[in-house]
């Protein structure tokens, strides 16, 4: 297989972006993922890819939930902040106020929404392992308007330039 070929073809699939958050022992990891998608209604799970070797994922495995913050359209600076590891002080991550889920998870109060999860379970395959969390908990913060997708900040919102996956 021809590897930028690959790359290209990978690439064409479309990801929104979200900052995933969880806490464990008052240790707080979050980090920007976009390899997320709903895999089933009921009960309501999610499949997440998160680096293997990223303190979001050391602390979601500790703790057993996390949350799925929703970035806006307006969130760009905030995806980008996300992309660091996360530094927790004055009851900010990276800078952003938060507060605590019904789960545990910290929760960014400038989120457009967030939705709650337990881990149902791991795979662990990959430089990325699949997370797969059951929604526990979802609020919207900001209702949006028209379509509920188009109101999510996309990859493709970064930048010509800012690519993740193939």
């Amino acid at each position: 297989m021809d590897a930028d070929t690959k790359k290209t073809a990978l690439r064409m699939i479309p990801y929104g972006l979200y900052v995933l958050t969880a806490e464990a022992d008052g240790e707080i990891g979050a980090a920007t993922v976009n390899w997320v998608t709903q895999t089933a209604f009921e009960p309501p799970l999610v499949a997440v890819g998160v680096k293997t070797d990223s303190n979001v994922y050391a602390v979601l495995k500790k703790s057993g939930h996390f949350a799925l913050n929703m970035l806006g359209k307006d969130h760009v600076g905030m995806a980008f902040t996300f992309f660091k590891p996360a530094e927790v002080q004055d009851h900010k991550i990276s800078g952003e106020p938060y507060h605590t889920g019904l789960s545990g998870a910290p929760i960014l109060d400038h989120a457009i929404a967030a939705v709650e999860f337990k881990v149902a379970e791991i795979v662990e395959k990959g430089d990325h392992h699949t997370v797969i969390g059951e929604a526990v908990n979802a609020t919207v913060y900001h209702q949006p308007e028209g379509r509920a997708d188009q109101a999510i900040l996309h990859m493709w919102d970064l930048g010509e330039k800012v690519f993740y996956g193939g």
